[in-house]
């Protein structure tokens, strides 16, 4: 399997050229990581850079509008401005909000015996459901739940190389957005000289798409470290420290890439203008006084955040997750709601990118759970599938890796629509 993906990165490299400049890496070390990430002449985006018509592609339709996307400059700022104030939500109504969404999607499951999920699976459903209330301001139908869970599932899977791109199944959801526009039952709406369809885009790729995905990457993570854990109904400060070490140890951003508009000086060497950097979530967390790869919440209890080298949601000084401030609490609210209810049993491999999406079992609380036999089972089973899906990431990944390199999204946006 180990040469699977070796295989498979050597391909990625084969097209995609060289991919930048590793932060940290031999050129610019861990102790000037953030200072380099809020220089601000690291602020190009996508244009200039060969990775950028790979990620257009996992993410059309519309990329040119994704938030994360969009060049410096006022559009982006209109952009950036709408998110905030979309995303600007009182503590005690984000707690709400994911509560009771995570109780509804709770209530579909058995009362009275142990249930196999898939946890990304399980909460994707509830983000859905609270995005959906934040853009719209009403409860979400049924209808615009299945369209936004189709389009983010089809989105992350895309990216993990586990299925190719379903662009019927997202142009649903444009289509959908687009028709709450025109009838004029949307309150988001980018003004002139955004069109309806940027605007939709906009919608679909910020809060239908991003936002779905990396809370319930995020819900996945977090529980099934409870359960491999044995963590079970935990008091706030507990479940923060239970959450912060989730992602400490499993970051949500891999490598986050800017594009440098004039020279940056590091120590002896100075990055020129056009280099592309790399910026490493989890290789700079891995690095300073937390750097073990240990699962342990209760170093939370006495090293301050400040003083690790933690950024679970990014650099304030360069495109921090706009959700910062309202996702903790969401998480929080989520994960607290599950082990109320449920305990949690897995024995699979739990990696970052999770692409057996979390298997687990559910049990209410005062039942017996799963045995070891059924908890070894499990464990076979997802070792057998891991080595299915290496495969299917090789051969899927490399076709849209080809097919990302044939249409150039990115290049030719720029080529064509900004010369």
């Amino acid at each position: 399997m180990t040469a699977v993906v070796r295989l498979r990165e050597w391909i990625f490299r084969r097209v995609n050229g060289a991919e930048g400049i590793p932060v940290p890496g031999p050129l610019v070390g861990a102790e000037h990581f953030e200072r380099v990430y809020s220089d601000p002449a690291a602020d190009g985006r996508s244009r200039g850079a060969g990775l950028s018509d790979l990620f257009w592609y996992w993410l059309a339709p519309g990329p040119q509008m994704h938030q994360e996307h969009l060049e410096p400059g006022d559009r982006y700022q209109t952009v950036a401005r709408t998110t905030r104030k979309v995303l600007a939500v009182p503590h005690a109504r984000s707690d709400e909000l994911a509560t009771a969404a995570t109780r509804r999607a709770l209530d579909e499951l058995p009362t009275k015996k142990t249930s196999f999920v898939r946890l990304r699976d399980l909460m994707m459903p509830v983000w859905a459901e609270v995005f959906f209330e934040l853009v719209f301001e009403e409860k979400c139908p049924p209808e615009a739940k299945e369209l936004i869970v189709a389009n983010a599932d089809d989105v992350v899977t895309a990216l993990k190389g586990l299925s190719l791109r379903h662009m019927r199944r997202r142009d649903r959801l444009t289509r959908y957005l687009l028709a709450r526009l025109a009838d004029d039952t949307c309150p988001v709406v980018l003004p002139p000289p955004f069109t309806a369809r940027e605007t939709a885009w906009y919608l679909q790729g910020a809060f239908f798409n991003t936002a779905v995905v990396q809370m319930s990457e995020a819900m996945a993570h977090i529980l099934l470290c409870a359960a491999q854990s044995g963590a079970g109904d935990l008091a706030d400060d507990a479940l923060d420290r239970l959450i912060d070490e989730t992602l400490r140890v499993h970051p949500l951003f891999g490598i986050a890439h800017r594009i440098t508009s004039a020279p940056i000086p590091v120590g002896d060497v100075t990055l020129p203008t056009g280099s592309v950097l790399l910026f490493n979530y989890l290789a700079f967390q891995r690095t300073g006084p937390a750097a073990d790869d240990t699962f342990d919440p209760d170093r939370w209890r006495t090293l301050p955040k400040k003083d690790a080298n933690f950024i679970p949601y990014g650099i304030t000084a360069n495109r921090a997750c706009p959700a910062r401030g309202a996702a903790p609490v969401m998480l929080r609210a989520a994960t607290r709601a599950v082990l109320r209810r449920f305990t949690l049993a897995s024995s699979v491999t739990h990696t970052r990118s999770l692409p057996s999406r979390g298997p687990a079992y559910l049990t209410p609380i005062g039942q017996a759970g799963p045995g070891t036999g059924r908890l070894v089972a499990l464990r076979r089973a997802d070792r057998i599938a891991d080595a299915g899906r290496s495969v299917k990431q090789l051969v899927l990944g490399t076709w849209m890796v080809l097919d990302a390199r044939r249409q150039k999204l990115c290049t030719t946006y720029f080529e064509e629509a900004c010369p």
